[in-house]
């Protein structure tokens, strides 16, 4: 690791297929979503501290979580949590941290990373790290970690790409592909040469600007014209004029879909996007009936494969249930069929429209 070496954890979605648990006030990230100890982000943010010294550390988030952030990573520099006026997609966010590193340190290189991902081998993902993040200095390139997909998963994104690597273990991207059916899925695995995205990203600051001079070419002016305010007391102010100019457009369709210098390292590391209640099953620890459980109070009586996600403090009997997601807040119960769970939307949209956002 060296000082032109950052680190920018996304932290402002709202997460929320994972209602109940994840509300607008308190989205996954900040949550002990699996039961280990920690949340979501202080996992994130740990698995880069590994390598990477706090000062250089960055967590962008909407502004309301900032005192969240504040309150789960007391070593953080203050400085450090940078504040988003209003919620878009992923590539404004690239493009202010890329403008603010430029009026730091020129010669600054970054890994982007979303906050509420699960990596299990934590040594592998700092050796890929680094390995990217020498590779987009010395190439100029765009880098991407892909994740060696284990089953046709229809809710990842798939990356092609070459099979000849370009140097060990690093290979020239051919195409991005959106969630694909089934059937495509089954066709991508089959194949051998697709990835999962896993919307982990390097580069140099000055390249990825270079792309959004290329490829955004409107927000990289918006923004352009008030980097020099960046890293000084105008910089929010600065932010709230730029972020409505700003379309709502993701790094991925934005830049990487259309950018030529893209590479991409195979990866296996105990990775999940965590973006489901039954990614979060998958990766739980499970008793002998295949339920996984949160919760010190369960007792569970013929029932199977579930995903109970309950407080501490509340006794809960379960009998009967086979294959449910069964989460209990202080104010909402869910009760889903766990091959429903792609629904959760619309139940919360049901209850917006019959409740307000008290639920939400």
């Amino acid at each position: 690791m060296n000082n032109h070496q950052y680190v920018a954890i996304m932290a402002g979605g709202i997460g929320s297929r994972f209602w109940p648990m994840s509300r607008n006030r308190l989205p996954k990230q900040f949550l002990d979503v699996l039961g280990t100890g920690q949340t979501l982000l202080q996992s994130t943010y740990n698995r880069f501290a590994a390598f990477v010294p706090a000062e250089n550390i960055f967590i962008i988030t909407f502004e309301e979580y900032a005192p969240l952030v504040a309150q789960q990573l007391p070593d953080l520099p203050q400085a450090n949590i940078l504040k988003e006026p209003s919620r878009k997609s992923t590539a404004p966010c690239v493009a202010y941290m890329a403008f603010k590193l430029m009026q730091r340190n020129p010669e600054a290189s970054f890994i982007v990373s979303p906050s509420d991902h699960l990596v299990l081998d934590q040594q592998g993902f700092a050796k890929l790290a680094q390995q990217a993040l020498q590779f987009a200095e010395e190439r100029n390139a765009l880098v991407t970690l892909g994740i060696n997909p284990t089953y046709p998963n229809t809710g990842y994104g798939y990356i092609q790409y070459d099979q000849v690597a370009v140097e060990n273990n690093v290979f020239k991207v051919k195409t991005f592909t959106e969630k694909p059916n089934l059937e495509l899925a089954k066709t991508f695995m089959a194949s051998g040469d697709f990835l999962w995205n896993a919307g982990i990203f390097v580069w140099k600051a000055a390249d990825v600007l270079h792309a959004f001079e290329q490829h955004l070419p409107e927000m990289y002016e918006v923004f352009a014209a008030e980097a020099n305010l960046f890293d000084t007391e105008q910089e929010h102010d600065a932010l709230v004029r730029i972020y409505p100019q700003c379309t709502n457009i993701s790094i991925d369709y934005g830049i990487m879909e259309k950018a030529q210098n893209v590479h991409i390292i195979p990866a296996s590391i105990g990775w999940s996007d965590l973006g489901t209640w039954n990614s979060a099953y998958e990766n739980m620890d499970k008793d002998y009936l295949g339920n996984a459980v949160t919760g010190k109070n369960v007792m569970v009586i013929d029932a199977t494969r579930n995903m109970v996600h309950v407080p501490d403090s509340k006794m809960v009997v379960l009998q009967g249930l086979d294959d449910f997601v069964i989460v209990d807040t202080n104010d909402v119960l869910l009760i889903c069929k766990k091959d429903r769970e792609q629904e959760i939307k619309d139940y919360m949209a049901e209850v917006k429209r019959n409740k307000g956002d008290k639920y939400l």
